[in-house]
């Protein structure tokens, strides 16, 4: 049975920006563009009336801006996914975005197979963070002492090694699929193991995840590996 294309609407302010999402989504077939917004209450009002399934948000817009339009779309329209638009200085706008009801975040300067692939991934997976989003995102939460250290470990210790290896590639901000072809696994095991994680953890979203695995020291053990190995080799 053929699936129906993913509709998108394309919401900021500056139109050769939308001009340019709208172009590099054309590589994709199973994805249509069918409307842009120049602000945050045009792109609610456009979203519902159009029917979409994501929406590309800019943050920053001016009259209703991106955050406060999520807000709206989560009690207006909660199936509607919202994915963020955000430049690399916007960091402190990620936990408030996340809370409102946004899914993921995706910086401006992404190439199309990323931007592809959030969109993707919007009606899929968790909270989808460019990889250097979320490196950002763990750097912000951590603090110079080891408060959260022992209970952070405590919990990975619950796992087995197959999910720790998978919380990990969550650390490092990748989708099921990246990790799926990284640890030579299917997409929908990997998916299986994430959501077993989660719960294992007690973690809402993959942010939480991310940020309890750093606390716990898996991503600095793996960058140690890495290190290792590539010392190693001739």
């Amino acid at each position: 049975m053929e699936h129906k294309p993913l509709r998108v609407l394309v919401a900021d302010d500056e139109e050769l920006l939308r001009a340019g999402v709208r172009m590099l989504l054309r590589h994709a077939e199973d994805i249509e563009v069918v409307g842009e917004a120049g602000d945050g209450a045009e792109a609610v009002e456009l979203a519902c009336a159009l029917d979409v399934d994501v929406v590309l948000m800019d943050i920053r817009m001016p009259g209703t801006d991106g955050l406060t339009a999520v807000e709206l779309l989560a009690s207006r329209a909660p199936d509607i996914k919202v994915v963020m638009l955000t430049t690399f200085g916007e960091r402190d706008y990620v936990a408030k975005a996340l809370r409102v009801g946004a899914k993921g975040f995706l910086l401006k300067d992404s190439g199309p197979r990323e931007l592809i692939h959030a969109v993707r991934s919007a009606t899929a997976e968790g909270p989808i963070l460019s990889p250097r989003v979320a490196k950002d995102i763990i750097d912000e939460y951590l603090t110079a002492d080891d408060t959260h250290t022992g209970a952070a470990r405590r919990l990975v210790g619950s796992l087995t090694e197959r999910e720790r290896e998978v919380l990990v590639t969550i650390g490092l901000g990748m989708s099921n699929g990246e990790a799926a072809r990284k640890l030579f696994m299917g997409e929908g095991t990997v998916k299986t193991y994430v959501s077993r994680i989660l719960a294992k953890l007690g973690c809402a979203n993959r942010v939480q995840a991310a940020i309890l695995a750093h606390d716990a020291g898996l991503l600095t053990a793996h960058a140690g590996a890495g290190a290792a190995g590539a010392g190693t080799s001739d």
